[in-house]
């Protein structure tokens, strides 16, 4: 990504934060930026794609912590937990950090979706390999790395908006202790 294309998608990003998007406009974008909007329309043509881009660079730093941690040299149950809890943490720093984005983020979940779709795949790709250490090592038991992948990823994912929300604080559920529970249950489920 360019220097400059970088610099249209921060300003805007803290423009959404600050104001939302809804309430920012391309030529707000253009000022704040120091750019001018020929500039920013060689860029984007329209908010539509700025705010598309913004999305795809908060998930993209979401995809970084995960891959640094699915890289660690762990034993894969600890890669696992690990994972599991930096996913949660970053997905909720990141919706904190920015914002009235918070807002935008659960009023058009369609876009984000449409936006994940290409992270999505790079997730389930990376909790395959942590899934394929464990079965290498002898520490976890699976038939179907793709088929308990994925199965793990929308778990994740459905966690996403109550973790991000805080529901689980409502049932008197520590954050600490949820991140504790989510682990024990995909590591050890409920079988005695």
């Amino acid at each position: 990504m360019s220097k400059t294309r970088e610099i249209l998608v921060d300003v805007a990003r803290q423009l959404f934060a600050k104001s939302g998007v809804e309430n920012t406009t391309m030529n707000d974008i253009a000022v704040a930026s120091q750019k001018g909007r020929r500039t920013l329309y060689t860029y984007f043509k329209n908010k539509n794609e700025i705010y598309r881009a913004v999305i795809e660079t908060e998930l993209q730093h979401l995809l970084q912590r995960l891959t640094n941690m699915a890289n660690k040299d762990l034993p894969p149950e600890e890669k696992l937990m690990g994972y599991i809890t930096t996913r949660l943490d970053a997905i909720k720093e990141t919706v904190i950090r920015n914002g009235s984005l918070r807002a935008e983020f659960f009023r058009d979940i369609w876009k984000v979706e449409q936006a994940r779709k290409n992270i999505d795949l790079q997730e389930v790709e990376l909790l395959k390999k942590i899934l394929q250490e464990g079965i290498n090592t002898g520490v976890f038991r699976i038939f179907n790395v793709t088929a308990i992948a994925n199965v793990l990823h929308y778990s994740l994912k459905g966690l996403d908006v109550p973790y991000i929300r805080d529901n689980f604080s409502d049932l008197g559920i520590e954050r600490f202790r949820l991140k504790e529970y989510i682990t024990d249950f995909i590591l050890y489920g409920i079988k005695k």
